[in-house]
């Protein structure tokens, strides 16, 4: 007689418990995002009972309801979604790829080179440019933003350290290079630079979004599809060549990604500051920190931030609407402090 015995490796059970658990919070972060989205649809300058934005979202019609719920309020919830989204996976893209917690677009140089394009640009509007050719602009400075750090940081390839130090340098001098501008502009262009540079969503339309959401949906799931290269490259340089990984490769196609996040993010919202580094250390905390699981948890992670921040901005000190970024910026700024000293014994 034949006796079977099925044996299960304690890491199989491990790895499955692990998978559960991730699937679960994100399950949890959605229903909160939703909820989320359905209090800030109530909330605003003119109140309005939940049970009434449900029956105009399922059966739309012509009121003055239906105009804030679909007109002036949803627009603006899905792009600060969106928004949100783009720049945590855009920070846990760089985290990865430099291996050094404190990175993310703000510490690059991307958003940096994204809002010098955009006030250069706004500095031109005198000259007969369509403000909607604003985003094209901001775009274009994130990618040429890209491309310097890696040229000035290429030295026999590229190694993280460097690339950090070239960004953090760079982001110096295009900030330099924005306020000059700002200072040089006529009245009119520097106050609505400086709105946008705090990083605002007033006045979000429909185009923005449908602006914003294929660059989420041209991205993440590539990022998703190279996320076993970037667990490899956590382990190591010399680690993940040994598995087969081309590193240079990877790193331009994660980084493309991330330029295209953050580039897009700041084209649509201006300069929302410090979500890219949030997001992806408070998703870490939640489902670890393998890419396949970090990337949706930062990213619903990230959303919500940007929510509840332009939720503040909108409600807080009414009939004022302040800019989603300078709440992000309370939060983000003593956070950055907090891991400064955390990891102020490390060397990367």
């Amino acid at each position: 007689m034949t006796h079977s015995t099925s044996l299960t490796h304690p890491g199989d059970a491990t790895a499955d418990a692990r998978q559960a658990r991730s699937l679960g919070i994100a399950a949890l972060l959605v229903l909160v995002l939703l909820a989320s989205m359905g209090l800030s649809l109530s909330l605003g300058s003119f109140p309005t009972p939940f049970g009434k934005v449900w029956h105009t979202l399922v059966t739309p019609q012509d009121s003055d309801i239906a105009f804030i719920v679909w007109e002036l309020r949803l627009p603006r919830i899905v792009l600060a979604v969106l928004v949100g989204a783009a720049l945590a996976v855009a920070g846990a893209i760089l985290q990865g790829i430099v291996r050094n917690p404190l990175a993310s677009p703000d510490v690059i140089g991307i958003t940096s080179g994204a809002a010098m394009a955009a006030v250069i640009f706004l500095a031109l509007l005198g000259t007969g440019l369509s403000i909607h050719w604003l985003p094209a602009a901001a775009l274009l400075g994130a990618l040429l933003s890209a491309i310097l750090v890696f040229f000035l940081a290429w030295k026999h390839g590229i190694t993280p350290s460097r690339m950090v130090l070239v960004g953090i340098g760079l982001s110096a001098a295009m900030g330099a290079v924005t306020t000059l501008l700002i200072v040089v502009s006529d009245d009119a262009a520097a106050m609505y630079a400086y709105v946008w540079l705090t990083g605002s969503l007033y006045a979000a339309q429909w185009q923005d979004v449908f602006g914003m959401l294929p660059w989420l949906l041209a991205t993440v799931p590539l990022c998703l599809v190279y996320a076993r290269h970037m667990d490899a490259m956590a382990l190591g340089d010399s680690v993940a060549q040994g598995l087969g990984v081309n590193l240079l490769r990877s790193r331009l196609v994660l980084m493309a990604c991330s330029v295209a996040l953050a580039g897009a993010a700041v084209a649509f919202a201006g300069g929302l500051s410090f979500v890219g580094l949030i997001a992806p250390h408070i998703a870490a905390r939640l489902v670890g920190r393998g890419f396949a699981r970090l990337v949706p948890a930062a990213a619903l992670i990230g959303a919500l931030i940007v929510l509840y921040a332009d939720l503040l901005g909108r409600v807080a000190f009414q009939p004022k609407d302040l800019p989603a970024g300078i709440f992000v910026s309370g939060v983000g700024a003593p956070f950055f402090v907090y891991l400064l000293h955390r990891t102020r014994d490390r060397h990367y």
